[in-house]
């Protein structure tokens, strides 16, 4: 995985680092049987997580993840951006050859558990269990929905005083700004997203998930030590929006040829059907440029 484990171990956020009140922001974990809010029976259950890793990334962009503090406030934000790990075949995972530590065990336990590891020693990424023995899914980056101005705290909190204030984009952008602007601390490691009461996984704030063609694959992203690994197209984002941490406009340019070659096809079957072509489905705008690689 992008930023492999490293020795000294990564501490959740530090409620006297703060600017603001501990209080309102929950820098420490709640009591996990405390009651479950409206918001929270909303959540994703057992048999969305159960299904293969792969599935599960690309399933995972749309979903809002909610935190949910101690005073009873929620820091949401819709998933744009996922990276899968399939477990012991996938050289590039923590799990790779099988191998099973204290730190990794998240990874071989239910689907939708949460693993939570650590970078460099001091920052966080936090990932999803799949179907498939030690496969996961990173979350790499959100779109922040509601609860803005306590993110922008948590990140201020871990950035050098007098830094220029964040964008919106900004907040979650990365697997580790993520887990700073919704406080996700080590405690998390190996918690339920089925029935953690303090942090779940809910449907699209839209009502309707992403069309395949607004999904983008393109190679996993920190890895380059992984050889041919580190070209699988395991990384799943929203095409076009903000708050991706790095755009891949040859995947994106890919992904729109094919679009566009099934466009075609499905033309040719309309006409020599004599089908209306107002029953085709709608499609991506194609810029100019990527129209003429189509007709080349």
């Amino acid at each position: 995985m992008a930023g492999r484990k490293r020795k000294s171990p990564a501490s959740g956020l530090n409620p006297t680092d703060l600017k603001v009140s501990p209080a309102k922001l929950n820098q420490q974990w709640d009591d996990p049987q405390s009651v479950e809010t409206e918001s929270s029976r909303h959540r994703l259950k057992r048999d969305f997580f159960t299904q293969p890793c792969i599935s599960l990334a690309k399933a995972l962009l749309g979903k809002e993840l909610v935190r949910r503090c101690a005073d009873g406030t929620e820091l949401r934000g819709r998933v744009v951006e996922t990276e899968a790990y399939l477990g012991a075949e996938d050289k590039a995972s923590h799990s790779a050859g099988g191998k099973r530590t204290e730190g990794n065990a998240a990874m071989f336990m239910e689907p939708g558990t949460i693993y939570v590891y650590p970078v460099y020693g001091i920052y966080l990424c936090m990932n999803v269990s799949s179907e498939g023995e030690g496969a996961a899914v990173l979350l790499r980056s959100l779109e922040p929905l509601r609860g803005q101005p306590a993110m922008r705290e948590l990140r201020a909190a871990r950035r050098r005083e007098g830094a220029r204030q964040l964008k919106e984009k900004e907040l979650c952008n990365g697997p580790s700004k993520l887990c700073q602007a919704l406080n996700i601390s080590r405690c998390f490691d190996r918690r339920d997203l089925a029935s953690d009461p303090d942090v779940w996984l809910g449907g699209e704030s839209n009502g309707a998930p992403p069309e395949p063609h607004d999904i983008v694959s393109a190679p996993r992203v920190g890895i380059e030590s992984h050889g041919e690994w580190a070209k699988k197209p395991w990384r799943f984002y929203l095409r076009g929006h903000p708050c991706v941490s790095t755009v891949n406009k040859e995947a994106e340019g890919r992904s729109g040829n094919v679009i566009m070659s099934q466009v075609s096809q499905m033309c040719s079957r309309t006409c020599s059907r004599n089908i209306p072509l107002t029953t085709l489905p709608s499609v991506p705008s194609v810029d100019s440029k990527m129209k003429d690689k189509v007709v080349e």
